[in-house]
């Protein structure tokens, strides 16, 4: 490691930062695909729900009254967001990985170049 340019050197580097970063758009998008399924459930869940039946909703850390014609939307809406959110998570995974293995490819190729 000692031997290669500066250049190269960058070029680990910076491959490693696109590394880290690619773990954390995962990451984030996982956060998000819980997300989904949570709203998923409070969907069927209040679409089962009577108009009649009492609903609360968690704000906070506190319990309030909340209606259902008011919950439901709420909650559809909630989901279309973060499934945006999500594709816009899988496209910025799928540069990143991209970029990643181009960046790979041309390191190794120096490295190669270098060792000749």
């Amino acid at each position: 490691m000692q031997n290669i340019d500066e250049e190269l050197k960058n070029k680990i580097q910076n491959l490693r930062n696109m590394q880290t970063n690619l773990e954390y758009l995962t990451n984030q998008r996982i956060e998000m695909e819980t997300k989904v399924r949570e709203a998923e459930l409070a969907i069927e869940e209040l679409e089962k729900t009577e108009e009649s039946q009492q609903i609360y909703k968690s704000i906070g850390g506190i319990m309030v009254k909340a209606s259902k014609e008011k919950l439901l939307p709420e909650k559809k809406s909630e989901k279309t967001s973060l499934d945006m959110k999500i594709k816009t998570l899988k496209q910025k995974e799928e540069r990143t990985r991209n970029q990643i293995q181009q960046l790979s490819q041309q390191i190794q190729q120096e490295i190669q170049q270098q060792n000749m």
